[in-house]
């Protein structure tokens, strides 16, 4: 008997473009899972709301549970405004947040946006907190994109995400595995703003510069390399370990985001298994990125999906996520994080 959930999905990335909100309907047959997306829109934060949430780390605690708060109104508001202009019947909505801290040695992980002021706004049972179950069991609690990859995006031999950070999923054995390679956006876009940029549009800048043997070598030396999977990056970690490299460096900035990018296309091509290769993400509109990314790429194919998928992937995943905890399947995969077994992670704020 086929059942189709009706929802909507909400991404926050860490390279901070905005709150992605994406409606999709999921059924459920005896094959498997198929999904119909529909609008879609990405709402812009504005530089007040931006600048809270990259300085939230160091807010005292009273300040964050503030932000925590006012973020979910604020998340609410948009999701009930997207439901009254596209005239939308939805079950429930499924939010991954903002993530503020992710320390998954330490047991932390924090994503902010509270839940139950956007089922307040909208009047719709909402589900997130995601992350804290799978790192309570000892897991990366990330990523979490690729259930959603192995069951909906199956056709693909690896799938991969370019936004604030790279990650891939892909099947080795009958084990789905994923992990976080290498920053992407979050560097990026820091980089752009000497320039006056929010972001390099389709790395026009990036292609000014030139690849520095050293720099790369120094980029490439960084511990996270060589770690195995499980792994995951989180702000702190890049922060730590990436900015102090470029930062030292007497390059121009162009020739630092040109080597970037060519450190970013090598990490992937060194971390994907022949075949297929689904690019979606913010970095995927990065034509330069994809470019590189093709020209390492010996073994296989490099695949750029229509718009919506690019923009709102992580949104409808989020939103399947959601599916999968109301469900109580499990929507977190030990073989991707390192937990001690697979979980059904999420609160869920019911609404009567």
């Amino acid at each position: 008997m086929e059942k189709t959930f009706r929802v909507i999905g909400l991404m926050s990335g860490t390279s901070l473009d905005g709150l992605d909100i994406a409606y999709c309907e999921f059924t459920q047959n005896a094959a498997g899972w198929t999904f119909t997306s529909g609008p879609g829109v990405t709402i812009s934060y504005d530089n007040s709301l931006k600048e809270q949430l990259q300085n939230a780390r160091s807010y005292t605690g009273e300040d964050l549970s503030k932000l925590h708060v006012n973020y979910g109104k604020w998340m609410g508001l948009q999701v009930k405004n997207f439901i009254d202009k596209n005239k939308l019947e939805v079950d429930f909505i499924s939010s991954h947040g903002h993530t503020i801290f992710h320390q998954p040695e330490i047991g932390l992980t924090l994503q902010i946006g509270d839940l139950n002021h956007i089922a307040s706004a909208t009047q719709k049972t909402t589900i997130g907190d995601f992350r804290t179950l799978d790192v309570a069991l000892g897991g990366q609690g990330a990523p979490l994109v690729p259930i959603g990859d192995q069951l909906l995006f199956a056709q693909y031999d690896n799938c991969l995400n370019l936004g604030g950070i790279a990650n891939v999923s892909f099947n080795s054995g009958d084990k789905r595995m994923a992990f976080d390679i290498c920053p992407v956006n979050i560097v990026l876009n820091v980089l752009a703003e000497h320039f006056g940029k929010p972001y390099d549009d389709g790395g026009k800048i990036s292609a000014e510069g030139k690849v520095d043997v050293d720099l790369l070598n120094s980029l490439s030396a960084v511990e996270f390399n060589k770690l195995p999977a499980p792994k995951s990056l989180g702000i702190e970690y890049i922060e730590k370990n990436y900015f102090p490299i470029l930062k030292a460096s007497a390059l121009s900035v162009n020739d630092q985001m040109r080597t970037f990018v060519e450190y970013i296309a090598q990490s992937i091509v060194a971390n994907i298994k022949p075949g297929s290769l689904l690019v979606t993400g913010g970095g995927a509109k990065n034509s330069f990125l994809i470019e590189r990314i093709k020209f390492n790429f010996k073994n296989g194919e490099v695949v750029v999906p229509e718009a919506a998928v690019i923009d709102f992937k992580e949104a409808i995943i989020f939103a399947f996520l959601g599916v999968l905890r109301y469900l109580n399947l499990p929507n977190c995969l030990a073989s991707v994080t390192g937990a001690k077994h697979d979980c059904s992670g999420g609160v869920i704020i019911q609404i009567k």
